[in-house]
């Protein structure tokens, strides 16, 4: 009897024809979704399509259908990989110089694509070498296609058309493995048969493959190449293949076939398996045969680890049984219950080979510029940066993206229930310790690796290089870094006595290759400006792995929000009822982690190209000596946070902006347009949800009103959506920014408070008289203001170094002092001041100004003196006293010292408090305006030979009109200065009477408000109710204040430059661009405050009984029609000032300037005209010379006006072209944007729309919650 072994039963591992193949369900958007299957109501199905398309698990919860899914989509995206590969090869064959860099690769650059002649663009093919005119390509594609033994562009269209049949293939086995023959769930869950085929198939025999192609191929074609052969006279790669005589004449044990192999005399295989290490000298790559030797050795490796793992046949190992072993002494459970969840958790699964392959990326990125696999890669330094940023850009990614999905993991297929101290329970336990020590660490990483710049950012600022952490002073060496680098420079004589060098020269040693006079490769030094550039690394990738675990590991809960797992990986906010909570979800986490990766690689690869560039890449001289691009400057320039900013992103930015009108002036629009988006970006992480769904109700609006409103309802991005698209506008336009800095450089080589406020005024100006008569130079700087530097106050600091104490030693100063910028000088020196002494008087004036602003301050708030609410609303009384006290006794005062002290200072005279009374300011004294001789003040003005503070020139007028510049200081005249406050303090003064109070007499202003009802009708009850609704708010009347400073200030800005009223102010240009740039800010500063205290007033104070049908009233009636005009005009503003910068830009780029848009700002011109500019040919007004008003400016007033206007020598009326008309516009664009978002900010303070009851809510609060969609 014979007992057999039962047989095994076959498993049937797939389904035939599971699923129907149809068409019809392409015409259905959304079919996976009943929701989404509806169709558009709203935008957001457009995002939700979008999104929710390929989450297989928001489909189904059939595991083996997801599996099916996913395994499908896998062979269409190897398909898009052919796809692209095969348009790589097509590229090289039909478009490239492919053939002439092969026979001069040190000479020739690579170039791929040819740009079309269509509007100019042909300027980007660049003169690459050998008579080739085309774009240059840093993929590295045709080192790799030379290291493949590819000689021919036929062999290219071979491949290309190979990768299109193997792209077909791969679409038609997605279809089949779906519609056809579906594997089980079983099949996807048998890990040990997969990891076998994964790797003794692809990986082993892919790899053995691999070192037959390199061996039979490669290697000779190669050996011929190096040799100098014309490409065109070398063998095919087929005779090679079939031909062993072929070989064997280059490689002499081809002759003894595979006898060595089987008698295992391996080494008679070292002539094309070799061991050297290093590279080899004529291309600058590994060596040929050494990779070869390494394709065949992991062959071997990964083929026995293919019979590694149990299948059918009871041989091997167990995985779940490996995994279900391994207890440590302090993890529970251990690895208990982790088979079964990468066995039914594709997310799990996905975020560990996430995880390894971005790993893996990164070690590729750093194998690819020390050991350069492929032939003269590693002298195309394009490509050599080009590689290593692509590869860490895909490695931050990957990681990142391993921490999304095991987030998804945490949330959609962990669960708690059924497992209990496992590894995994136990790690989430102890979330609170990991996270809390990782935080530990990074903050301890921030500050000490960027506190170690910052100390020589300082010690560099206060010239005391002798204290900076440099390998020149205070070393701070990478040691172990070092040595790590020593180890391996030793191996060859150590640990790998075979290797005839070491496996990179990066290691150290003396040895240098270089090819066609350019630097392949040499040993890097590492010094201490490593040491710190490598802890700043270690800061931001503990940064990024806190926020990615912090994400994974609170995925499901936190103290904060328990209930996390039923809100799902993406959620916005929490809603009010836990403080409007947001940044708390999965997604959040991933989110910001893509900020800090970011920063990570950004900081990586800056450190990359400019330690290369310094320390490696450069040129070799028949002598020996090697140039390197930077010059070595990386060891001390990067050592400072300025070093970064002022040699790396500074000097080597200067390709990319002067690219314009060369082959590189793509990179130059790339790195423009990337900046805009970049900068396009933080509109969406800068603006919440509601912000945008207010402004597209107004839009919807005025598209009802026009009756072109779509039937799909727009919305506007959620706060998920609107972060996500904000963080991939900051990547991307980061990402191109790098890209086009980088190729282009390496290519191209309230009422008590007032007075408190007043008081600190005081006290500031005080300070600063006393600064100047205590340390400054004043007395000396007046004897030659136009070469004597003014200086603001002495320096005192003991950190300072000589060349800090010898750099700061200026304006004849014996010591460090700071220049003065602020017109101080300027404008005491033009109002009569001459000695340190009245700058003491006047500070001690000023402080006693202070104090009795202080004083005043305490006093009306004492109960006796505390003025009542009746005597802050009597408006009438107020403004009478702050027109005619406050600014016309204020102004006829000022003309009194002007005329009594400093226009006689500016004739020679000192007139002091000792002498007021014996010098009077003009020869006829008080007879001419007691007997209406007023015209007497103004003959004999200054003449123009006058010499500020002299009596050289000097006349007697006090009150002219004479118009124009002084000649010498090129500031108004004095004397005109004291005409002008005269006649506006008697204007004021005058005004000062207007407004009724306790006489009867004036108007009263409710009076004047409520009269105001345009006929029209247009404006409802006009101005009623506005008296009373402005005088019971400060708010309003705060606003209203405010914004007419804003106004004033920016005015002033104007005015200082163009009508400079101190003397030789006009030839500071620093002072005046100081002073310009501050009342602008100022002006900015005060405007938008005015509209957040005009918010304040709707929410808090407006009261719609009172203003019905009013202004107000119909102003917020009306709001959607004002937001939505203002918004058609900031974009149409944008897209055409915009446009037209772009569409010159791009022009320029192209080298045909002929063609740029240039517009004449004629209106600004034609108004200049009509002031008296002559230089446009206008016949208008004051510029026509035979009009009545020009005669009648030259007899009756203003002689000098219009010599000024016409003159250089001033800023009066800047001559203004077509610059000015584009720069203009973008500042009305910029101003209306300002104003859409300030005035709708204002306007749907109390409700909108959308939230109708935003008064409740207050003028500040953070979401609006889950029941209205989290509106930010």
């Amino acid at each position: 009897m014979i007992i057999r072994s039962p047989e095994p039963e076959v498993k049937i591992l797939v389904d035939r024809d599971p699923i129907k193949t149809s068409f019809e369900q392409w015409a259905k958007p959304g079919h996976f979704s009943r929701t989404i299957a509806k169709g558009p109501d709203t935008t957001t199905w457009i995002w939700n399509l979008h999104a929710d398309a390929h989450d297989f698990d928001s489909h189904t919860s059939d595991l083996e259908e997801i599996s099916r899914k996913v395994f499908s989509a896998h062979f269409g995206q190897l398909s898009i990989i052919f796809l692209w590969l095969s348009g790589m090869y097509f590229h090289g064959a039909r478009f490239s110089n492919y053939e002439a860099w092969l026979s001069d690769p040190t000479h020739i650059g690579p170039s791929a694509q040819v740009v079309w002649p269509i509007v100019g663009q042909e300027i980007l093919n660049g003169d690459v070498g050998g008579g080739f005119r085309g774009i240059q390509i840093t993929s590295g594609f045709f080192q790799i296609w030379r290291a493949s033994g590819i000689t021919s562009e036929l062999q290219l269209y071979c491949t290309a058309i190979g990768a299109l049949i193997f792209a077909s293939l791969m679409l038609f086995a997605g279809w089949f493995h779906y519609h056809k023959a579906a594997p089980k769930l079983a099949w996807f869950q048998d890990v040990e048969s997969m990891l076998n085929h994964h790797l003794a198939g692809l990986l082993g025999l892919g790899s053995l493959s691999w070192a037959g192609h390199q061996i039979h191929v490669s290697l000779p074609i190669n050996k011929f190449l190096d040799a100098g052969v014309d490409p065109k006279e070398i063998p095919l790669p087929h005779e090679f293949i079939l031909n062993r005589d072929l070989l064997a004449q280059l490689y002499p044990s081809f002759n003894e076939g595979a006898t060595p192999f089987f008698t295992l005399n391996w080494s008679k295989y070292a002539d094309f398996l070799t061991f050297r290490g290093g590279l080899d000298p004529i291309t600058g790559g590994l060596w040929l045969s050494d990779t070869a030797h390494h394709h065949l050795a992991i062959a071997i490796l990964f083929l026995i680890a293919g019979h590694m793992y149990k299948t059918n046949w009871g041989i091997g190992h167990s995985l779940k049984d490996i995994l279900e072993a391994h207890k440590g002494p302090f993890t529970g459970q251990g690895h208990k219950g982790l088979y079964e969840i990468f066995t039914t958790s594709w997310h799990a699964q996905l975020s560990l080979n996430l995880a390894m392959l971005g790993s893996l990326t990164i070690i590729v990125a750093h194998h690819m510029y020390s050991m350069p696999p492929y032939p003269y890669l590693a002298t195309d330094y394009g490509t050599q940066l080009s590689l290593f940023t692509h590869h860490m850009w895909i490695g931050g990614f990957l990681i990142v993206g391993a921490a999304a999905h095991a987030a998804i993991f945490i949330v959609r297929d962990y669960d708690p229930t059924t497992r209990y101290n496992d590894l995994l329970d136990r790690v989430l336990r102890h979330r609170d310790a990991i996270i809390s020590h990782l935080n530990w660490v990074c903050i301890f990483l921030g500050f000490h690796s960027f506190g170690l710049y910052i100390h020589n950012d300082t010690m560099s600022a206060l010239g005391r290089p002798q204290d900076m952490f440099s390998d020149t002073a205070i070393q701070l060496q990478p040691i172990f870094a070092q040595w790590v680098q020593n180890t391996h420079a030793l191996a060859p004589s150590l640990t790998a006595p075979g290797a005839t060098t070491s496996t990179s020269l990066t290691w150290g040693g003396s040895e240098l290759v270089a090819v066609g006079g350019k630097v392949a490769m040499l040993p890097i030094p590492l010094g201490t400006a490593d040491f710190l550039v490598h802890h700043i690394h270690a800061f931001t990738i503990h940064v990024t792995v806190l926020i990615l675990l912090k994400g994974v590991l609170f995925a499901r809960s936190s103290r904060l929000i328990p209930d996390k797992a039923n809100l799902g990986f993406r959620f916005p906010c929490d809603g009010p009822g836990r403080g409007g909570t947001c940044q708390v979800s999965a997604w959040d986490h991933v989110f910001l982690g893509l900020f800090w990766m970011y920063n990570a690689i950004s900081v990586v690869i800056f450190h990359f190209s400019w330690k290369m560039q310094s320390d490696v890449w450069g040129t070799i001289s028949d002598q020996g000596i090697v140039t390197h691009i930077t010059g070595g400057n990386f060891a001390q320039s990067s050592i400072t946070i300025n070093g970064w900013l002022r040699d790396f992103l500074w000097a080597q930015a200067s390709q990319v902006i002067q690219s314009y009108g060369s082959s590189l002036s793509a990179y130059g629009l790339f790195f423009l347009g990337a900046h805009f988006v970049w900068a396009f970006s933080l509109m969406f992480l800068f603006s919440g949800r509601g912000y945008w769904q207010e402004l597209i109700e107004s839009i919807v609006w005025a598209h009802n009103k026009l009756k072109v409103a779509p039937a799909t309802q727009p919305r506007a991005l959620s706060i998920i959506q609107g972060r996500a698209v904000g963080v991939t506008h900051y990547l991307l336009g980061g990402i191109a920014t790098t890209w086009a800095f980088f190729l282009a450089r390496i290519i191209a080589n309230i009422f008590a408070s007032h007075f408190g406020q007043l008081a600190i005024i005081f006290l500031w100006t005080s300070g600063n008289l006393f600064h100047v008569a205590w340390q400054g130079n004043f007395e000396s700087w007046i004897q030659d203001p136009l070469h004597i530097r003014p200086i603001a106050h002495a320096i005192w600091d003991p950190h300072f170094g000589q060349p800090a104490v010898e750099a700061f030693t200026r304006g004849g100063a014996t010591g460090p002092v700071n220049i003065a910028y602020s017109g101080l000088y300027q404008w005491w020196y033009t109002i009569g001041l001459r000695s340190n002494e009245d700058l003491y008087i006047g500070a001690l004036f000023l402080l006693l100004l202070s104090a009795i602003s202080l004083v005043a301050g305490w006093l009306h708030l004492q109960p006796k003196w505390k003025p009542s609410l009746s005597w802050f609303k009597n408006a009438e009384s107020r403004l009478n006293h702050h027109l005619s006290g406050l600014f016309g006794v204020s102004s006829l005062a000022w003309t009194g010292h002007l005329v009594h002290v400093a226009i006689p200072g500016s004739r020679g005279e000192y007139v002091r408090w000792s002498n007021f009374l014996d010098i009077p300011p003009h020869p006829q004294g008080l007879g001419p305006l007691l007997t209406g001789q007023w015209n007497l003040y103004a003959q004999n003005p200054d003449s123009s030979s006058h010499l500020f503070s002299t009596s050289q020139g000097a006349g007697t007028a006090i009150l002219t009109l004479l118009g124009g510049f002084h000649p010498q200081t090129q500031s108004l005249w004095l004397t005109d200065i004291a005409h002008h406050h005269l006649a506006i303090a008697f204007i004021f003064l005058i005004a000062g009477h207007m407004y009724r109070t306790n006489f009867g007499i004036g108007h009263s202003i409710k009076d004047l408000l409520e009269a105001h009802i345009p006929p029209g009708g247009r404006l409802g009850r006009g101005h009623k109710g506005l008296y009373d609704t402005i005088n019971n708010s400060i708010h309003f009347q705060l606003g209203l204040a405010l914004a007419s400073l804003g106004v004033i200030t920016s005015l002033v800005a104007q005015h200082m430059y163009s009508l400079p009223a101190y003397a030789f102010i006009a030839q500071d240009f620093t002072t005046q661009a100081a002073l310009y740039t501050h009342h602008q800010y100022i002006a900015g500063f005060i405007m938008t405050g005015a509209f957040a205290h005009g918010a304040i007033f709707f929410i808090r104070d407006y009261n719609p009984a009172q203003n019905e049908d009013n202004v107000l009233a119909r102003m917020l009636d009306h709001k959607e029609a004002i937001i939505s005009h203002l918004s058609w005009a900031s974009l149409f503003l944008g897209f055409h000032t915009l446009g037209l910068y772009v569409h010159n830009d791009v022009m320029l780029a192209f080298g045909t300037p002929e063609k740029q848009i240039l517009i004449e700002p004629i209106f600004a011109q034609w108004i200049q005209s009509a002031h008296g500019k002559t230089s446009y040919g206008f016949d208008v007004l004051l510029s026509s010379t035979s009009g009545p008003a020009f005669n009648a400016g030259r007899n009756i007033w203003l002689p000098g006006w219009l010599n000024a206007v016409n003159e250089n020598k001033n800023s009066l009326f800047l001559t203004i072209g077509p610059g000015d008309f584009l720069v203009h516009h973008a500042i009305a664009l910029g101003l209306h944007t300002t104003t859409l978002i300030l005035v709708k900010g204002a306007l749907d303070a109390r409700g909108s729309k959308l939230m109708p009851d935003k008064k409740d809510f207050g003028y500040s609060f953070p979401c609006d919650g889950p029941g209205r969609g989290w509106y930010l």
